[in-house]
């Protein structure tokens, strides 16, 4: 296992201590956190950073508010395109969900996977955060993939891949999320954009270094 392979585990595995004493008393799991350096390098601009983080906790707050520990719902925001996951009593509360996280300002479209059925176990969850964290550090490994331009949601074994990516890199991607041991199936909430759409994406090479005569 490589150093950032270790890394990014160790950084997995501290997410699910941290998930386990907070999940008695806050069921709203608020997607995609980006820390450091990621910002720079996100295919999103700074703004709509934060207005994605926004958008998950405004909606979060409000889901929560509306239904306490009843359901358990993961919100995460990528281009103002909102993920829904998780699990809810019944169809009604699912429409429910779907309706607070449309009103959230900004919110242009929402694509809502959530279960009807009961919430999943701490052990469950544990587990997706384990797979979330063995995709991305497939992601990681892929010399011709950016892992920063893809957000990773596991749900009961169901990777769910979101960013702004070109058809080769969400077949590239889709495969390796499919690859890993453990993933029952993969689902793509892409927006594509064109290889010429990522190039303008990409930051300029870094000038070369001049050398003394």
């Amino acid at each position: 296992m490589t150093f950032a392979h270790q890394k990014l585990l160790g950084l997995v595995l501290a997410s699910i201590t941290l998930g386990a004493s907070l999940s008695a008393c806050f069921p709203i799991i608020v997607g995609g956190a980006v820390v450091g350096t990621m910002v720079a390098i996100d295919r999103r601009t700074s703004g709509v950073q934060l207005d994605d983080q926004n958008i998950e906790l405004s909606a979060s707050s409000g889901v929560s508010n509306k239904f306490g520990e009843r359901v358990h719902v993961n919100i995460t925001s990528y281009n103002f395109r909102v993920l829904l996951t998780g699990e809810v009593p019944t169809l009604e509360d699912k429409r429910l969900v779907e309706q607070i996280v449309t009103g959230q300002k900004n919110v242009k479209s929402v694509v809502n996977e959530l279960a009807v059925q009961g919430n999943t176990s701490l052990s469950q969850r544990s587990n997706d955060t384990w797979l979330t964290g063995r995709v991305k550090a497939a992601l990681l490994d892929a010399k011709d993939l950016n892992v920063n331009a893809f957000k990773v949601v596991t749900e009961r074994g169901i990777v769910y891949l979101m960013g702004r990516v070109t058809q080769r890199e969400a077949e590239r991607a889709s495969e390796i999320a499919r690859s890993i041991s453990g993933v029952q199936k993969v689902v793509r909430v892409f927006e594509i954009i064109s290889e010429e759409e990522l190039r303008a994406l990409s930051p300029p090479p870094a000038p070369a270094a001049k050398t003394s005569p």
